[in-house]
């Protein structure tokens, strides 16, 4: 999902590609930073939405196997959880732990661990809570919601983005601003960085690495917003090897959010579009769950249902700014067979 953070940092290099983000899935004809129909052969789904607070513009999705979602904050910060055919509660109050802007969130019930992609993001006018400085992913109690730890990216010009776990339970985190996917090894108390490569440097004006997913081949894929591409970054023996840039099999537009789902992928397309991405060699297979969804961001799994957030980022630092965004709602999608 992807924005930078920084006051320090320039409105040309952060504010500029993070608005080209979002707004673009309204169709507008500028970049500007960071559902339809659904195809035929699908199980049965949730079809009621799940609400989220007002104005609360979620950037990222995650969910637990019990069908509870967390979203995090974009402009308030914080996670809220909504459990199935609840109402939306605070789970990590905003400014927790030092956090700011929330991006990317993922549960992981293996270690009882919420990880949150935390952003200063006051250079695009959206102050957050709290006034510490910096890029950070954070971790909390997936119980309790307690802070667990807390581990700051050293390059002052970082965009925390989304976080994947691997089998022996490292988390890898995308870097927006950077060509480079960090890593946190259980019980590790700094991010290493764990691969990085030319082809994943963000273009002039652009925004680089976003959506984040373990295959079930075991290597790790990731996405870049724009221009959208998908990757392969080949795992052996926890270690990073080659780095291949996927074909896709049609054009696909700010790609965003990236989930594992069976052996295939889960993907947002910023233009208003769930995927399904299935690869083979170095090519990969687009077909479109569903269209018509409004700016969405984040994408979670929950049985056959593919829960999306739509996080209308336009209309906080693009070309909607000052408008009504109406409620914000996680939607159902009912998923392929």
């Amino acid at each position: 999902m992807n924005q930078k953070y920084s006051a320090a940092t320039s409105t040309r290099t952060l504010g500029e590609p993070f608005k080209n983000r979002r707004a673009r899935a309204l169709g507008t004809t500028g970049l500007l930073l960071m559902l339809g129909i659904a195809t035929g052969g699908v199980a049965s789904a949730q079809s009621a939405t799940a609400p989220v607070p007002d104005k609360s513009f979620p950037e990222s999705l995650t969910s637990t196997k019990d069908g509870t979602l967390y979203a995090g904050s974009f402009n308030l910060g914080g996670v809220v959880k909504v459990t199935p055919g609840g109402k939306p509660e605070q789970f990590i109050k905003p400014g927790a732990n030092d956090s700011r802007s929330v991006l990317g969130v993922l549960a992981d019930e293996k270690s009882g661990t919420l990880y949150v992609c935390s952003n200063d993001i006051t250079g695009f006018g959206v102050p957050g809570p709290g006034d510490a400085k910096g890029t950070w992913l954070k971790t909390f109690d997936l119980a309790t919601g307690a802070p667990k730890g807390s581990f700051a990216f050293k390059d002052p010009k970082s965009l925390c983005n989304d976080i994947a776990i691997g089998s022996d339970g490292t988390a890898y985190i995308s870097d927006s601003l950077n060509p480079v996917v960090y890593s946190l090894k259980p019980g590790g108390t700094a991010l290493e960085a764990w691969s990085t490569d030319p082809a994943l440097t963000p273009a002039k004006d652009g925004v680089g690495l976003d959506g984040i997913a373990v295959g079930s081949d075991g290597n790790l894929y990731v996405t870049t917003f724009i221009p959208a591409k998908l990757f392969r970054i080949s795992v052996k023996d926890g270690k990073a090897g080659a780095v291949t840039e996927l074909k896709p099999s049609r054009a696909i537009d700010h790609a965003d959010a990236m989930r594992a789902f069976g052996d295939s992928f889960l993907l947002i397309e910023g233009a208003g579009r769930l995927d399904k991405v299935t690869v083979k060699g170095d090519e990969a297979t687009i077909e479109t769950i569903k269209d018509g969804l409004t700016e969405p961001v984040s994408v979670t799994q929950v049985g056959n249902t593919g829960w999306v957030a739509e996080g209308k980022l336009s209309y906080i630092i693009g070309d909607n700014k000052g408008k009504d965004p109406g409620p914000f709602e996680l939607k159902p999608v009912a998923l392929p067979k």
